[in-house]
């Protein structure tokens, strides 16, 4: 067995707001105590609810943002006790796919502009006909080297983006809802590309979606997120969950009949603030099977390798 190329440990982050004069700061704890490994060449996906933790989650892993406890290994190597210098050399072999393929080009800059920067941030040269092969790789024609982002269409922008992100050829790609704004349409296309990138360059990838097909699709293994924490890890996309809130979603997006979803019981009940988590399971105030040990305790990742889950009444 080889060592995973990416390790996390016990990471969590809070963020404050508000507060002044007469007001106290909150506190959000938008991930909490998670615990993860990414083997090398493993398309890991995580799912869960808008403002969940995911994206706060990724950007941890790549240090984007500092985290408040824990720690990130990648490839051995605590990047959280790095010095920039060292941080931004180890960064060349990690790379972001983001959300919204306009925001994250800059307008002002031609293609050939965009897939140089990459290589200007580590001090490099760009190699001759390095553009024109990165936008090969991603079924773009060589003559958009000159156009700027606002004469593409979307899924031209997104391919741009993913382009970016292999020009220093990195070992580890997060996929940050990369076809979320996209039409269906473009969305298999987009897919399809990231999956023959996966296999021809033996990526390693953490893959962020609400689209519970997709990762099924995509993903080798999923991580379920509720408020910040891991609660199931899905050792396959096949595997029946096992946590009450991924049975809820899986049932939601996989019913086979609008008659049977229908017929699918909602989640009832409130969902607690980020800012005032209860102090046993979050996800007690909206289970069906929650006991005032629930409702005290807060439920722990299993330590089962084969399907971990943070229940106390799993199904």
């Amino acid at each position: 067995m080889t060592a995973p190329l990416i390790r996390i440990e016990r990471l969590s982050k809070r963020f404050q707001s508000g507060g002044g004069l007469l007001a106290r700061p909150r506190t959000m704890l938008a991930v909490r105590e998670v615990s993860l490994t990414i083997a090398r060449g493993e398309a890991l996906g995580v799912v869960g609810e808008s403002g969940c933790g995911k994206s706060t989650l990724a950007r941890l892993i790549l240090r984007l943002i500092e985290p408040t406890e824990g720690r990130v290994s990648f490839d051995g190597t605590d990047i959280t006790a790095l010095p920039p210098a060292a941080l931004r050399r180890m960064r060349s072999r990690m790379a972001m796919v983001f959300q919204d393929p306009y925001s994250s080009l800059d307008p002002r800059h031609s293609l050939s502009q965009v897939l140089a920067e990459p290589f200007q941030i580590q001090g490099e040269t760009l190699p001759p006909g390095m553009v024109a092969d990165l936008l090969a790789q991603v079924g773009l024609p060589e003559g958009l080297a000159d156009s700027h982002p606002h004469q593409l269409s979307g899924g031209q922008r997104q391919r741009v983006g993913i382009a970016r992100a292999l020009a220093l050829r990195p070992d580890f790609l997060v996929l940050d809802e990369p076809t979320a704004s996209l039409d269906v349409s473009i969305q298999a296309q987009i897919i399809a590309l990231l999956a023959d990138l996966r296999a021809r360059l033996g990526l390693t990838c953490l893959f962020i979606s609400h689209d519970l097909g997709l990762v099924r699709y995509f993903c080798d293994r999923i991580v379920v997120m509720y408020l910040g924490s891991v609660v199931e890890v899905l050792p396959d996309p096949a595997a029946r969950p096992r946590h009450p809130y991924s049975q809820a979603l899986m049932e939601a997006r996989f019913a086979p009949d609008p008659a049977q979803r229908k017929e699918l019981a909602p989640l009832t009940g409130e969902i607690p603030s980020p800012f005032a988590l209860p102090p046993g399971c979050a996800f007690a105030s909206r289970c069906p099977r929650a006991t005032d040990r629930c409702r005290r305790e807060v439920p722990l990742l299993s330590a089962d390798p084969g399907h971990p889950v943070a229940c106390f009444h799993p199904l």
